[in-house]
């Protein structure tokens, strides 16, 4: 209950589907009851090794993902839910998002990850550095890169658009 929703949220953000996400979540929370002696508090918080787990099937997850486009077995992406606002609103939002997870999916994947993290578990970067197996230092300098790479993804979009409307 506590960390689960989090969980999703991340998986779900970092694989584009929220049906992949429940199940990546699922897999951890199964790994966690086997594996719950291998946990050690010296070593860091239950929060970032749940994360790093979480990151790890979801890196798997993209593989297979892989896999099946590869085979052609490709499944059809989920949306998550709207609230129910208007017409317009909705269709500018629904834009905007697939610009950002455009933008997001043409990343390296550390950097996502990095991303992803920050901003969606929230963690900081002494936790993102655990979780990704780095040092602080690399962590923060993979979110520097991935930011900037997003912003300028954003920013060729915005012109497009621009160019497009006049």
């Amino acid at each position: 209950a506590r960390h689960g929703r989090g969980l999703r949220t991340f998986a779900a953000r970092y694989l584009g589907h929220a049906a992949d996400a429940e199940d990546v979540v699922q897999e951890v929370f199964v790994t966690v009851w086997k594996q719950a002696a291998r946990f050690d508090p010296k070593r860091g918080r239950a929060s970032t090794w749940l994360y790093r787990i979480t990151a790890n099937r979801c890196i798997d997850q993209r593989r297979r993902r892989a896999l099946r486009h590869f085979m052609g077995l490709d499944d059809v992406p989920g949306e998550l839910a709207a609230p129910d606002v208007g017409a317009e609103a909705t269709m500018a939002a629904r834009q905007e998002l697939a610009i950002v997870r455009d933008g997001l999916s043409r990343l390296p994947e550390r950097q996502r990850m990095a991303l992803l993290l920050r901003a969606v578990a929230g963690l900081d970067i002494a936790a993102i550095a655990e979780v990704m197996g780095t040092s602080a230092g690399s962590a923060e300098q993979l979110l520097v890169r991935g930011r900037r790479a997003l912003r300028d993804h954003l920013a060729v979009a915005a012109a497009g658009r621009e160019r497009d409307s006049s």
